[in-house]
């Protein structure tokens, strides 16, 4: 190897040393700057003059180093994360720059030069993208190439395409940008004063994204055959043709359609037709959504069979065979994209239907043998939430209750079916109805909670960002709340139209402050858990909006199950530290997902 800021070739007798000379300048948790590519090298920056290290398996590297000095890895995004994972690597702690971005300026798009501009206060709508060369431009020089940052501060383009030239000295100088790039997001962190815990939540939204390069590469436990059984008794066997896929549909439809006492053509897809069919049995709906059906389940045959229907045709066209060919790998495992954030108030998404598959198909989920799942889902987590963020000392002392929704109704002297309701259309902005009623009461049992539902809901309507109690950016788009809330350009002239547009933000602002910081717990309790499951070789494989589901050898479920709730106390001691608001899991141990969820 040779010295410091020069490429070091590194065959495997060399590795050792060079963790040694890390050693002096890297202890447990420190930033170290990285940048890898197969069968190059890769790039580290500790703070002085980045090491550049070609070598044929720059994985097991860092395998090794994360292993000897436990550093926190800094890296531009989950794409990093993703080729280590893929490589067998699972590193400890990290932070990921777009994870951090999409927090601190909020939105979705947090590329590495449009995380660098934003960084260093430049436009981000001047961001440099990459043109070819014609007449009236000139390709830059090798020379100027070797350069990521142009001489208008921006970065260059041709270092972020997936065609990329990459040398050990490229990946040596992009990792260190990347880990100036966290050092500017730490000090930006810094400034949110009226948010203490952004830090840890930015710690914890970057492991998030690393558990997600996770998720998508270990997939969720799936039996095909007990699958296929559940579809095949919903829609029939699998269709050899387009002729009889048609069918099927037109057996499902008219299983329902004998039930109509007039028989018209009717195109049950077409909710103006369902309205009508319904009508010729006397019942008259706004819209056809599900929940007005199911509750006039038993009302008549005809309600039944829709519902039926519903219920199979939402199987056949979405999560039938075709979905099962295309993300059930031949290992028996459901595989799909995952996100940290979903752009907005921050929470956990994911393709491929994880996040919303049918609860019918909930038997196919399956542990593997010799082993079990560990399920645990928070209880009752906004108002818990709500408690935190809002300081509400009265909200808070009735989380020390199992059932907060019983202790609530006992200080609304309501029902415990309108409290929750209550409860609920306040963070929502659902203000009328039966928890309308109990809104009054609401406001004098905890007048502090709902001063910051109102502020939110004011904040909305006028257009102004917000963050969350753990630091995100909730854009609005209006920005200063001037006459222009909604960003296009156009003033609102306070007709019904625009006081509507002003109440559907205000009600999104109330559940973006609540339901962003129940995201931001549960990543902390997710990534928490992920940290300390690995020693009793456990690893989640779903993280379900505010359950986890934990695959784990059998002789290791108890254990597991314990240690979900300790993590679960510890993250609420990081996420909402001293605070006398107690939060609740429901945990428990089963062989299916179904077991669980019955």
């Amino acid at each position: 190897m040779t010295s410091r800021g020069r490429v070091l070739d590194v065959e495997p007798a060399d590795a050792g040393q060079l963790v040694e000379d890390l050693r002096a300048e890297v202890a447990p948790g420190d930033a170290l700057g990285l940048a890898l590519a197969g069968g190059v090298g890769l790039g580290l920056a500790s703070g002085g003059a980045p090491r550049a290290v070609g070598c044929s398996s720059p994985h097991d590297l860092v395998a090794l180093i994360d292993r000897e000095l436990r550093p926190r890895w800094v890296w531009w995004s989950i794409a990093t994360a993703s080729a280590l994972v893929r490589a067998g690597v699972r590193p400890g702690t990290c932070w990921d720059v777009a994870a951090v971005h999409r927090m601190l300026f909020g939105g979705w798009r947090a590329e590495p030069a449009r995380a660098w501009a934003a960084l260093h206060d430049l436009p981000v709508d001047e961001v440099p993208v990459l043109r070819p060369v014609d007449l009236f431009t000139s390709a830059p020089t090798d020379e100027e190439l070797d350069d990521p940052v142009l001489p208008g501060g921006h970065l260059r383009p041709e270092w972020q395409e997936a065609t990329w030239g990459w040398t050990p000295a490229r990946l040596a100088r992009w990792a260190e940008l990347a880990r100036a790039a966290g050092e500017l997001q730490r000090a930006r962190l810094a400034t949110l004063r009226s948010h203490p815990v952004a830090g840890a939540v930015a710690r914890a939204e970057s492991a998030a994204e690393l558990l997600c390069a996770e998720l998508m590469h270990d997939g969720l436990p799936v039996r095909r055959e007990v699958a296929e059984s559940i579809v095949r008794d919903l829609v029939g066997e699998r269709p050899r043709t387009d002729a009889e896929a048609a069918q099927q549909r037109a057996a499902r439809d008219a299983a329902v359609l004998r039930h109509a006492p007039v028989r018209s053509p009717t195109d049950l897809r077409n909710p103006a037709h369902v309205r009508r069919l319904l009508r010729t049995i006397g019942v008259e709906l706004p819209d056809t959504r599900a929940w007005r059906l199911d509750a006039l389940r038993g009302t008549h045959p005809l309600v039944d069979a829709l519902l039926e229907w519903r219920r199979a045709e939402r199987v056949a066209t979405t999560f039938g065979y075709g979905w099962l060919d295309e993300h059930l790998g031949r290992d028996g495992r459901l595989r799909g994209t995952w996100s940290g954030a979903d752009g907005a108030a921050g929470r956990m998404t994911a393709s491929a239907g994880l996040h919303n598959m049918p609860a019918v198909l909930r038997p196919a989920v399956v542990a593997e043998p010799g082993h079990r799942f560990v399920r645990a889902d928070l209880g009752q987590v906004e108002p818990r939430v709500l408690a935190v963020v809002a300081s509400d000392r009265a909200l808070a002392r009735a989380t020390g209750a199992d059932d907060l929704y019983a202790t609530v109704a006992g200080e609304l002297d309501v029902d415990r079916a309108t409290a929750k309701v209550a409860v609920l259309g306040a963070m929502y902005g659902a203000t009328t109805g039966q928890g309308g009623v109990a809104l009054a009461r609401l406001e004098r049992a905890y007048p502090v909670a709902m001063a910051f539902l109102e502020q939110a809901d004011v904040a909305g309507q006028v257009g102004r960002d917000l963050r969350t109690w753990g630091g995100r950016l909730v854009r609005f788009g209006g920005g200063g709340g001037g006459g222009d809330p909604d960003g296009d350009g156009e003033a609102d002239d306070g007709g019904p139209q625009a006081r509507g547009r002003a109440a559907a933000r205000g009600r999104y602002a109330r559940n973006a402050m609540v339901q962003g910081a129940a995201a931001e717990l549960f990543k902390v309790w997710a990534v928490t858990t992920r940290s300390r499951a690995a020693r009793l070789g456990a690893s989640i494989v779903l993280c379900l909006h505010d359950e986890l589901l934990v695959h784990v050898p059998a002789d290791r479920a108890e254990d597991t199950a314990d240690l979900l709730v300790a993590c679960l106390h510890e993250a609420a001691g990081r996420w909402a530290p001293g605070s006398d608001v107690r939060f609740v899991a429901d945990v428990s141990i089963v062989d299916r997902w179904s077991d669980a969820t019955a």
